[in-house]
């Protein structure tokens, strides 16, 4: 399983647009095949700041994602509204039972 931890700050005054985008996002890549969860926060510690958290099936399937047209597209619309290049980082994970 592949782990995904993404973020963005984003200029004042954009939040509305770039949670819009955000969530279209979100919604639009759990359909995808290989997508076992894909979600969108607030950092309750700065509101100016979108947090994305996702698991893949794979890197496979991951690396298909970032192929979508729509993947790239949302990638270069977020970045028009942030006020620093978005981060993120990749985890190879397997799930762990209690």
């Amino acid at each position: 399983m592949v782990i995904v931890l993404g973020s963005v700050t984003l200029q004042a005054g954009r939040l509305d647009e770039a949670l819009a985008l955000s969530q279209e996002h979100v919604e639009r890549s759990r359909a995808e095949a290989g997508c076992l969860a894909h979600a969108v926060h607030q950092d309750t510690e700065d509101a100016h700041r979108l947090v994305f958290v996702e698991r893949w099936s794979d890197r496979a399937a991951l690396e298909v994602h970032f192929k979508v047209p729509a993947s790239r597209e949302f990638v270069n619309a977020l970045t028009t509204l942030s006020s620093a290049p978005p981060a993120m980082a990749l985890y190879e994970a397997v799930e762990m039972t209690l």
